[in-house]
């Protein structure tokens, strides 16, 4: 029976009854008010052991995802149209494992747009159940942001328009329905999104084929090799990079730049490279004012971080490995041929933006909440979310700083995101930020009794947008909660 002794005694947020979902707290590395049915079925289904595959490594090349092609390009806007579907994809060698897809693909394709032109996308939704859209990161309309309520049904078509009014900055698109968006994400509903603008190119960043998108998630198998949807996360045993545990990525002897997103449901990476450094050059909403040498790159669910590799360190038939501290080696770069290079990486790279006097103080405190011989609830200031509710009133313009905490019972880790706007870290228990704080944010991750104050300005929309923990089985059980801008 789930109960607080339970949870601390696994560490974590033991299994109910009726096959809800077991809500463990992120190992290191690692880290519901309504339920679908589908979800719940998955997971009364399967039995497992938490053993890890046997994968050889290094067998299978990385795929990168193709570039989503407009099916029209006018001269402000491309139109594009994508599928979502239920698909297969052979994550383990071998073996055909039921997915879900945008374009059907378990990866989807990566968009590219530019600043100051319009997306718009046809999503028809060809699954037997709801799902919808969400723009993780992007600053759109209430009606365009995906927001848990306005989902798409099945065999119907929903246009969004993305005005694509940020600076270059990597997002990525995923599944935000209702109850749902555990299980949709994991079973591969997310895909990257890319804003390019004129100044960023003025800077001679590695581009083009030099210029690539990773999806890092981890996913857990049964003994069959079916994908279980979910279990303890610390059993997602199975590191995967654009979609295959384990690949190598050739690349030439020279610059080049990986925009990293962490598209698990969980897990918290912790990634170095064997022989050299990350040079970070970009966060959740764009550039940095300045490149960043790193031994070390955490990322919490959601979170990305664009970096630059120079393998022009690396002799030709050399290896860079990237390794989390948890599941060890995930991704290996073979250095396999010599390539001119004409692309920089200046030390400094575009000012952020001054920040403007607050004028409101918010807290959001995340928190499981206990019930006796029930599920916890997942609260934000003790509520569980209710979509009829509206939890913060803000006025558009306003500049606001929020203190995001866990008062959490358990120590279990949460993250927080908060959409339509980004956001800077000011500090961190009351000290300075930490160096994956730094840029502009909409996700950050936050400890059992940690204080993170951060601030935002709330231009653009009025309209109801969601805050939430962004450990998606978080959030499922009422981790959530919206805030209404008004004129």
């Amino acid at each position: 029976m789930l109960n607080r002794r339970s949870v601390l005694a696994a560490g974590g947020v033991a299994a109910g009854v009726l096959g809800v979902p077991q809500l463990l707290a992120p190992a290191e590395g690692h880290e519901d008010s309504t339920h679908s049915e589908h979800a719940k079925a998955f997971v009364e289904s399967k039995t497992f052991t938490g053993t890890k595959p046997e994968i050889v490594p290094w067998t299978r090349a990385m795929p990168v995802p193709p570039v989503l092609k407009p099916v029209v390009s006018t001269a402000k806007q491309e139109i594009y149209q994508l599928s979502i579907e239920r698909t297969t994809a052979e994550i383990l060698p071998g073996l055909k494992s039921p997915v879900m897809g945008f374009g059907g693909q378990f990866v989807g394709p990566t968009i590219r747009a530019k600043t100051g032109r319009k997306t718009l996308i046809m999503f028809h939704n060809e699954l037997d159940e709801a799902a919808n859209v969400h723009l993780h990161g992007g600053h759109v309309a209430p009606e365009h942001d995906g927001h848990p309520k306005d989902v798409i049904e099945p065999g119907r078509t929903r246009l969004y328009l993305y005005p694509n009014s940020q600076q270059g900055t990597t997002l990525w698109y995923h599944d935000h329905s209702h109850g749902t968006e555990a299980a949709h994400v994991y079973l591969g509903l997310h895909g990257a999104y890319v804003i390019e603008d004129d100044s960023e190119r003025a800077l001679n960043l590695p581009s083009g084929a030099y210029d690539v998108p990773i999806l890092l998630r981890d996913i857990q198998f049964d003994d069959s090799g079916n994908i279980v949807v979910f279990d303890d996360p610390s059993k997602r045993t199975v590191v995967l990079a654009n979609g295959v545990p384990q690949p190598y990525f050739e690349v030439a002897a020279r610059k080049y730049r990986f925009r990293l997103v962490n598209s698990a449901n969980q897990r918290v990476f912790h990634l170095k490279l064997s022989g050299d450094k990350f040079t970070r050059i970009g966060s959740d909403g764009g550039l940095l004012a300045g490149t960043l040498e790193q031994d070390e790159l955490v990322l919490s669910s959601a979170e990305r971080s664009d970096i630059v590799i120079d393998f022009s360190k690396h002799p030709v038939g050399s290896h860079v490995v990237l390794t989390d501290s948890v599941a060890g080696e995930i991704l290996r770069f073979d250095v396999v041929r010599r390539a001119s290079d004409s692309s920089r990486v200046p030390a400094k790279l575009r000012p952020l933006p001054a920040m403007p006097y607050s004028t409101v103080d918010r807290v959001v405190d995340l928190a499981f909440f206990f019930k006796p011989n029930d599920r916890p609830d997942g609260t934000i200031n003790g509520k569980v979310f209710d979509m009829d509710r509206v939890d913060f009133t803000i006025k558009r313009g306003t500049t606001e700083t929020w203190l995001i905490k866990s008062s959490d019972p358990t120590g279990v880790k949460h993250n927080f995101h908060l959409h339509l706007v980004q956001f800077r870290v000011l500090e961190r228990n009351g000290g300075p930020p930490l160096p994956g704080d730094a840029g502009l944010k909409d996700t950050i991750p936050i400890t059992a009794g940690e204080t993170v104050k951060v601030q935002a300005t709330f231009t653009g929309y009025t309209g109801r947008y969601v805050y939430h923990c962004h450990f998606l089985e978080h959030s499922w059980i009422g981790m959530m909660a919206q805030l209404e801008i008004v004129p």
